[in-house]
């Protein structure tokens, strides 16, 4: 059992950097308002609030799993992969569904902001079939089977948010940060953005 602790410590630390790419969609600073602006960062950040909470929750889930079977640590990490996936598709569609901002090259920014968070939410997909894949029967093979996934977490997590970034800059991250819904998103994916 005591094999998989280390590397689950590892999965959770790696995973709760994929939160911060949530809070890319979460930016902070200045009030000068805009109210087609505002109406387009309310739809945005209403739509990350759960999606943010749900992150936390599949964090939360993978560290409490730390000291389990095999078996245990395979479920939970398989359905925080899942929800991690669904997190980040729903977050895509919030997107999607809220348009292009009303900014210079606010489409390009949207479809790139879009694109970018369908390819996450397949690497967490990825990482669910791998987990589900491995062989809770033998505690060696198991835990090498949990380094790789982490080393593929710690990957993903440092990946880009560019096109995230790129979209909440200036004016659209001054609206963003004026939603309540945003700076709660912000508190729940507890990490701070630096």
């Amino acid at each position: 059992m005591e094999g998989t602790n280390p590397v689950n410590k590892k999965l959770a630390a790696a995973l709760s950097g994929g939160a911060v790419l949530v809070l890319a969609l979460t930016g902070c600073g200045g009030d000068d308002s805009d109210e087609k602006l505002d109406a387009w960062a309310k739809e945005v950040c209403d739509g990350v609030q759960p999606q943010a909470a749900k992150i936390k929750a599949a964090n939360t889930a993978i560290q409490k799993a730390d000291n389990s079977t095999p078996q245990a640590v395979q479920q939970a990490d398989s359905k925080a992969f899942q929800d991690m996936s669904d997190a980040y598709k729903a977050i895509g569609a919030a997107v999607t569904k809220a348009g292009a901002p009303d900014v210079e090259n606010g489409e390009q920014k949207q479809q790139d902001a879009v694109k970018e968070l369908n390819s996450i939410s397949a690497s967490y997909a990825t990482l669910k079939k791998q987990v589900d894949g491995l062989n809770t029967k033998d505690q060696a093979d198991f835990a090498d089977g949990l380094k790789d996934i982490a080393a593929e977490l710690d990957k993903l997590s440092k990946s880009g948010s560019d096109a995230l970034s790129t979209l909440e800059e200036g004016k659209v991250g001054e609206a963003m940060s004026r939603q309540a819904s945003c700076q709660t998103a912000t508190a729940s994916a507890g990490a701070t953005k630096s």
